[in-house]
């Protein structure tokens, strides 16, 4: 048997639970886990909120600081969504909690969340003269955390077997 990386806090191995079918989401319809689905709509919203915000820093055309305002709440408005189905397997599932991809995981993207209220709220009324210095700033940030949180996220599926639809998939509960 292959071990596998262990280079905490990066890779956090744990050989049963990657060798094993892996855990069912709390938030699933007919097995399928809703979390890593709804995530893509948070991420692309707000990574491309960084690139609106790009567009506007080298045209000057205000057409880009009101996209990135509608791809700020778009953003923070799916990210609450994406947030209460993880949420669910992070109370629930106890493999989640044990493993630092969790935590990571978790908090960064409550932080990302945070940030991009904070940068949405300062846009709303005034989105052209908020883009620069600090909303481009903010999204560049946020879009850096969402890379962090999502390596993390993915540690969780693919490493730790959390949300996932195996073979006599398991319900690991507190």
């Amino acid at each position: 048997m292959t071990q596998t990386p262990n280079i905490p806090p990066f890779i956090e191995s744990n050989e049963s639970e990657y060798h094993d079918s892996g855990i069912v989401s709390t938030v699933a319809i007919a097995g399928h886990p809703l979390h890593p689905l709804i995530v893509t709509f948070p991420i692309a919203f707000l990574v491309g909120a960084f690139g609106t915000d790009l567009g506007y820093w080298l045209t000057n055309d205000p057409f880009w600081a009101r996209a990135s305002l509608w791809l700020l709440g778009a953003g923070f408005i799916s990210g609450i969504v994406a947030a209460l189905t993880g949420m669910s397997d992070f109370l629930k599932i106890d493999r989640v909690r044990k493993r630092s991809a969790g935590w990571v995981h978790m908090s960064g993207n409550v932080a990302a969340l945070l940030l991009t209220l904070a940068n949405w709220v300062r846009r709303i009324g005034n989105p052209v003269d908020t883009v620069l210095p600090l909303g481009i700033i903010i999204s560049l940030i946020v879009a850096l955390l969402l890379g962090v949180t999502g390596w993390y996220g993915a540690e969780l599926i693919y490493r730790h077997k959390v949300a996932v639809i195996g073979y006599n998939s398991r319900r690991e509960v507190l």
